[in-house]
């Protein structure tokens, strides 16, 4: 298949586009390479995708012609929208970036995804739509409409906008939650990327709601097996609706987590035990946006791809040290 991943510069992107080449699939990588992180990691993930069936074009999804353009040139199969504006804390400080991306570019994503027929359009949702909800563990069954970022917010506009979507001109349309993913090639804007700078350099490291965070890390190398699953998979009548409800639309949402939840002090732990270096904690309240707990259900991915995360926290962590280490030339780990 011949494959569109928006997003393919960055971390969940280039894994994902990585995997689809290494299977012997087409990729069309797409990304605007903006500066929200050190650009130059988001140039060495593309190196990684160099590959006579890699096709890279710089553009923007909020463009529409950058965008229309790919779909104009290119006979697509099928389309794995990973770009959006990244970041929970970040959308209090440029909101403007997450409409532009988020809201804006999902528009033209859709958009080309129905005139050109594309047979199945997989896209990243997010945990943070769950926001204010206190009910663990967190089922797509659950209401969501009460989030507490703007990130959290067009993420559930997402959904929204792709189930109109699918209801009204039968594309077919699949939306993941992840939960806090982690692992090589990370974002140095997530927890773990930042742990490990504050540790090697002898930086107290902030633990958020005195202690009391937890959340679902996820490994990379599973979130990847989930996305090609899902991708593969598409949603009809037949599969997803065995009485052929004639209100059936071809849309779902699927939690993508690890549903086995962690206190954030034992993933520091995990870290100083590879690093063997002693972490100066400092705790302090929850930052506005934040949640104090995730938690996904799985149980419907399961039902559906037989998606079942098998990576703990310790070999997830280890091996994202491991390639730390390498990345940035450490020299004075023990």
């Amino acid at each position: 298949m011949t494959i569109l991943i928006t997003g393919a510069a960055g971390f969940i992107g280039s894994h994902v586009s990585r995997a689809l080449l290494d299977r012997g699939d087409s990729v069309i990588g797409f990304d605007n390479l903006n500066n929200y992180y050190d650009v130059k990691l988001k140039h060495d993930r593309l190196k990684i995708l160099e590959h006579e069936n890699f096709i890279f074009k710089e553009g923007d999804i909020s463009d529409n012609q950058d965008i229309s353009s790919i779909f104009h040139d290119h006979k697509i199969d099928r389309v794995v929208n990973l770009a959006a504006q990244a970041g929970v804390r970040y959308s209090l400080e440029n909101p403007q970036a997450y409409v532009s991306s988020n809201l804006i570019g999902f528009v033209n994503i859709l958009e080309l995804c129905r005139f050109h027929n594309i047979n199945h359009l997989v896209y990243a949702s997010s945990s943070s739509v769950y926001g204010m909800n206190t009910v663990l563990p967190f089922s797509v069954s659950h209401n969501v409409d009460h989030p507490v970022s703007l990130y959290a917010a067009t993420k559930k506009s997402n959904e929204l906008l792709a189930h109109t979507y699918s209801h009204l001109f039968d594309l077919p349309t699949s939306g993941l939650r992840f939960f806090t993913v982690y692992g090589p090639w990370g974002r140095p804007d997530m927890a773990l990327f930042i742990f490990v700078n504050q540790i090697l350099n002898k930086l107290p490291v902030n633990l958020f709601n005195y202690g009391k965070m937890v959340r679902d890390f996820t490994y990379i190398d599973d979130i990847v097996e989930g996305i090609l699953r899902v991708m593969k998979k598409i949603p009809n009548r037949k599969n997803l609706n065995k009485k052929k409800n004639k209100k059936f639309v071809p849309h779902q949402i699927l939690n993508i987590g690890n549903n086995n939840p962690q206190k954030v002090i034992n993933f520091i732990k995990a870290i100083e035990k590879n690093l063997k270096i002693k972490a100066n904690i400092k705790f302090t309240k929850i930052q506005l946006g934040d949640v104090p707990k995730t938690h996904s259900s799985t149980k419907k991915i399961k039902s559906w791809i037989g998606f079942k995360p098998k990576t703990t926290i310790n070999f997830g962590i280890k091996k994202f040290i491991e390639w730390y280490v390498q990345y940035y030339k450490i020299k004075n780990i023990k």
